[in-house]
């Protein structure tokens, strides 16, 4: 007798799965595998779980099926594989912002030395520059970044794509941006918990429509908490940024920030350290330094950790005008826009060497 696997199929057709009542061939249980060499006859039969309670009696049903339908010699008992569909290659997972080059980071070790500062005027500044720039406003509890660009009451808009609700950033001076501060009452607080935060910061992030971006920066939290394990568990961030005063209280605690992406949990690579408040300089008498907060602290940090001086931004009150007016100062040909500049094109450059020497980051497995 010849087989051939027609005949097998044609046997599996008077099989049905009790689950629905169809046959074999009709829901796709039968894999493409079949294999016939003289009269034994081997194939795979697929099923949905590896739980699912059918698995023996569809097996010995589709055993009894051939020997009736086809003949009594064929050699099938013990040669039907079972595999699941999760078995199968499964689809490889969407990368998370595929058209973004390069994240960075701008963390501080505390509050209150004008990272959220240092954060929008270095995005404004790149896009200044001509870089396609996206800006997310990470820190959940005290989100700063819409009023700093002056669109609080911007409203958000979603568009449908495929399956997916994509949140539309708010775009402002070239630079495309989200945050938590456009969905929630500005005059209230965000009483959440860490999951609660952690959430809302991933859907900003998976469901932003950003597009293609040369850099997308990042305002992190002060400090290190949740919402920094979030980001370099779902992110493969290319580089981090610490923001300091050049004050001894502020430097102890830089100097754990830095530490904290330089662990070995963490290993995100330190672009450099931003010396904020670095003097202070009159509007009037541009050329005058008064170093209130100390001298040089954040510059002594980075040669003492063996990292990178991106830049000391003077101590000038139209930095915090143009914060509260919605202008930020990195759009104004001053003393103090002029370091911003200067601030983006080091980044830049270090970005660019860190991207020659080091592989790209992936995001970490934190236990």
């Amino acid at each position: 007798m010849t087989l051939y696997p027609n005949l097998i199929l044609d046997a599996l057709r008077t099989v049905r799965y009790p689950g629905t009542g169809k046959n074999l061939i009709e829901m796709s249980m039968v894999a493409d595998d079949m294999r016939i060499d003289g009269n034994k006859v081997t194939f795979t039969l697929i099923f949905d779980k590896p739980t699912d309670p059918f698995i023996k009696s569809v097996v010995r049903a589709a055993e009894a099926a051939i020997l009736t339908h086809v003949s009594e010699e064929v050699d099938i008992k013990g040669n039907i594989a079972v595999a699941t569909r999760q078995q199968q290659a499964p689809q490889q997972e969407a990368q998370i912002l595929p058209g973004v080059k390069n994240i960075i980071g701008v963390s501080s070790g505390k509050g209150g030395v004008g990272k959220s500062t240092v954060a929008v005027n270095l995005a404004v500044s790149l896009a200044k520059l001509g870089y396609k720039v996206g800006l997310l406003d990470a820190d959940i509890f005290g989100p700063s970044v819409p009023k700093m660009l002056g669109i609080e009451d911007e409203q958000l808009f979603m568009r449908q794509d495929g399956d997916r609700n994509l949140i539309i950033p708010a775009e402002k001076y070239g630079v495309k941006n989200l945050s938590i501060g456009y969905v929630i009452d500005k005059d209230k607080p965000a009483l959440w918990r860490g999951g609660m935060a952690s959430n809302a910061l991933k859907q900003l992030i998976t469901q932003g429509d950003w597009g293609e971006l040369d850099y997308f920066v990042i305002d992190m939290p002060p400090g290190t908490s949740d919402i920094h394990l979030t980001l370099v568990q779902t992110l493969g961030i290319t580089g981090a940024i610490v923001v300091t005063t050049p004050q001894e209280v502020a430097l102890a605690d830089a100097r754990k920030g830095v530490n904290m992406f330089l662990s070995e949990q963490v290993n995100v690579p330190v672009l450099g350290i931003v010396e904020n408040m670095s003097w202070f300089t009159p509007a009037s008498h541009p050329d005058e330094k008064y170093f209130i907060f100390g001298r040089d602290g954040g510059k002594n940090l980075a040669e003492a950790l063996g990292v990178e001086l991106l830049g000391q931004v003077p101590l000038v009150a139209s930095i915090c005008k143009g914060g509260d007016d919605g202008m930020p100062v990195a759009l104004q040909n001053t003393v103090s826009g002029t370091s911003f500049t200067a601030l983006a094109q080091n980044v830049v450059a270090a970005i660019d060497r860190r991207n020659s020497t080091l592989p790209p980051t992936a995001p970490v497995s934190i236990h």
